[in-house]
């Protein structure tokens, strides 16, 4: 049984005329006699009327903060409309559909709510349906914790219920449909130059994730990896050949392979970088301790013996300045900072990218407050004001 994953994020299933598109990607599919299993997120953005942002106010006007497992049922309907909307869909264009929810696809998941992650799925209920000739629409986002509660996936999850749908179903590839025609070299806001990238390696995609990228959830990088299953990003709206991800063995069998220095630049902003200042051994202990306990992430770390420097997303900074008030421990925090990355497959063994990343930023008078690297990625910590100068010098010096 060969079978391929498409899933449709928000603009994709939200009009007459976008489920119209996702019928004739089937219909391809079904002609190659391939089995098709269909991942689908609630209908449009934040403001339309089933999105999850706009679901998620109807509680939140009046509660701030909702019981998560409250949350997680309210959250999953968006996902159960759109799959039982695009099955009518399908039904008026003579194929035969089921739409199932996460629960039913036997996707079971951790206990925590709002940000789960898939331990396991019973395929025995999908691989039934395909048997039958049916194309299984699964809702994305959500799954069971083993008390039977519905449970969902954090922000992407229908890309992650994809990818670990994917890995059950020993499928071909996947694909993620959005409304751009790939993962690109950086944001084009930021850098009109910027141009899609035809393929790209796990690492590297998962780091453009995490770093600022928006293509597609990190955690649904990770499965298919494991998986050693391919992803491709592709556009519901356009005819492009999308963005292949794989590993550089796999990209390198299909002709797909990207011999770049350096393949893309990210940027995140709304960061804030703390030096803190600690009297001795035991303040850096109940430091690191608080930051666990309150479920703090930092970044950009840099450990002293006085003095410990690190970045936090903006939305941590209140708590952590309750954290710091409390340890009675003296610190500064920058003004507005955003975290500049670029990201190579196997960027350290590559000489001189961090003299030349140095150089062209010093030339243009951006300063860098801090700098980290990884296998696949170096990031730089500049002041906010600097951030689109920043992608955009760094995109040219690469030749992106």
């Amino acid at each position: 049984m060969k079978i391929v994953i498409q899933k449709y994020g928000g603009t994709s299933v939200s009009s007459d005329a976008s489920r119209d598109l996702i019928v004739e990607n089937i219909k391809r599919l079904l002609r190659e006699d391939k089995k098709v299993v269909v991942v689908v997120s609630a209908m449009g953005r934040a403001g339309d009327p089933y999105a999850t942002d706009t679901l998620i106010q109807l509680v939140r006007d009046k509660n701030p903060m909702p019981e998560p497992r409250t949350l997680d049922l309210l959250m999953s309907c968006g996902e159960v409309i759109s799959s039982a909307v695009l099955a009518n869909t399908l039904d008026l264009h003579g194929i035969k559909s089921i739409p199932i929810t996460g629960l039913q696809a036997g996707i079971l998941t951790t206990s925590e709510h709002n940000n789960a992650d898939i331990v396991q799925i019973d395929t025995r209920r999908i691989l039934s349906h395909l048997e039958e000739d049916y194309v299984v629409i699964v809702t994305g986002f959500q799954g069971m914790n083993p008390q039977f509660d519905i449970t969902t996936l954090g922000r992407g999850g229908s890309d992650a219920s994809a990818a670990a749908l994917g890995e059950a179903l020993n499928a071909e590839r996947i694909e993620i449909y959005t409304d751009v025609d790939g993962i690109m070299t950086a944001d084009p806001r930021r850098v009109k130059e910027a141009h899609i990238l035809q393929s790209v390696t796990y690492d590297e995609v998962y780091h453009m994730s995490i770093f600022g990228a928006k293509v597609i959830d990190h955690k649904a990088v990770s499965i298919a990896q494991r998986a050693n299953k391919p992803l491709v990003i592709k556009n519901t709206f356009s005819k492009a050949s999308g963005t292949v991800i794989g590993h550089e063995d796999l990209l390198h069998e299909i002709n797909l392979e990207n011999k770049k220095m350096i393949t893309a630049v990210t940027s995140h902003d709304q960061v804030r970088q703390f030096k803190v200042e600690v009297r001795n051994s035991n303040d850096g202990e109940l430091l690191l301790n608080a930051l666990d306990k309150n479920k703090i992430p930092i970044d950009m770390i840099n450990f002293f013996e006085a003095k410990k420097i690190f970045a936090v997303s903006e939305i941590n900074v209140l708590v952590l300045k309750e954290v710091l008030n409390h340890l009675d421990l003296t610190y500064e925090i920058s003004e507005e900072c955003s975290k500049i990355t670029i990201i190579g497959y196997k960027i350290f063994r590559l000489p001189g990218v961090i003299k030349k990343t140095l150089l062209a930023l010093s030339r243009a008078n951006i300063n860098i407050l801090q700098s980290t690297d990884s296998n696949t990625s170096i990031s730089f910590l500049v002041e906010r004001k600097d951030m689109d100068r920043a992608v955009l010098i760094l995109h040219e010096t690469f030749e992106l």
